[in-house]
């Protein structure tokens, strides 16, 4: 979610905060002299109902097509049609392939294009004979907490430089030609960095790499490494290197935060389209 959107998502919360006493506040005599309108008030208000329903249309629904309607002219307006630069960069860099995962579970590579409506995105590189895969979504954009309104850290100054990126679930998988098993990894990505949780291995590189809820049930059972934090200092530096000579480094980590939010808003303004199109059918 961009950080524009979440400000005035805040500050509407705020105003029906605000507004919500006045309503308590009013004089029982006026609740109580909308029983007392003339009978036909009644009578009008019943006929505009049956209407309604014999036309299939609910008495919000113009009301709810306004409000997206205006949404959707302020993240167009808002939006920036031009590629950024740091998705031009990275296309150029030719290193990863961005791939696409629908709810189907089908994989679509995009090189200069998108997939609508789907947030599972993959990366996928060669590195001599291994096939690396780097697998995120862009959901954890939407669950990631907003800083409280007005609350203000010291490093300001410091923060500006390195803007505060969201937290994302990242995880990789290594397989080798003519080999087998496969190797994966579980990481934080935020801020510049991957944060590993843990290494895992599998002796089978299917079973590792398996897009599938029968593959994911017969993970559970395994032993999955233990926790990276836990391993001896100079095994975790190694690893390290190991990842980083890979491409799995600070460029790919501030990358991947970056396309996120790019990604999330577009679907966005998708999903206030295809929301609207469907109200006013």
């Amino acid at each position: 979610m961009s950080a524009t959107r979440a400000l005035r998502q805040l500050t509407a919360v705020s105003a029906r905060v605000v507004a919500k006493p006045a309503l308590r506040s009013m004089p029982l005599r006026m609740s109580m002299t909308a029983w007392t309108y003339p009978r036909l008030t009644c009578a009008a208000t019943r006929a505009f109902s049956l209407s309604s329903a014999r036309f299939s249309e609910g008495s919000t629904d113009v009301l709810l097509s306004q409000k997206l309607a205006e949404e959707l002219k302020y993240e167009r307006e808002a939006a920036d049609e031009a590629e950024p630069e740091f998705l031009k960069t990275f296309k150029q860099q030719g290193i990863w392939k961005v791939f696409i995962h629908s709810a189907l579970g089908v994989v679509a590579v995009i090189n200069h294009s998108d997939i609508e409506g789907n947030d599972e995105v993959t990366l996928t590189r060669k590195f001599g004979n291994e096939n690396i895969r780097v697998m995120f979504s862009i959901a954890d954009i939407q669950n990631a907490e907003e800083p409280e309104f007005g609350q203000e850290e010291e490093g300001d100054s410091e923060e500006s430089e390195n803007p505060r990126s969201y937290p994302i679930r990242v995880s990789f998988s290594i397989t080798k030609e003519h080999a087998q098993g496969s190797i994966n990894v579980d990481s934080m990505c935020q801020d510049g960095a991957f944060i590993v949780d843990n290494i895992s291995y599998y002796p089978d590189a299917q079973l590792g790499t398996e897009l599938t809820a029968e593959a994911d049930w017969k993970r559970r059972g395994l032993y999955i490494g233990p926790q990276f934090e836990t391993l001896d200092v100079s095994v975790q530096e190694e690893f390290e290197k190991f990842l980083q000579e890979r491409g799995i480094n600070e460029h790919l980590a501030l990358f991947i935060p970056d396309y996120s939010e790019l990604k999330e808003q577009k679907e966005y303004v998708r999903w206030l389209e295809n929301v609207k199109k469907f109200v006013d059918a």
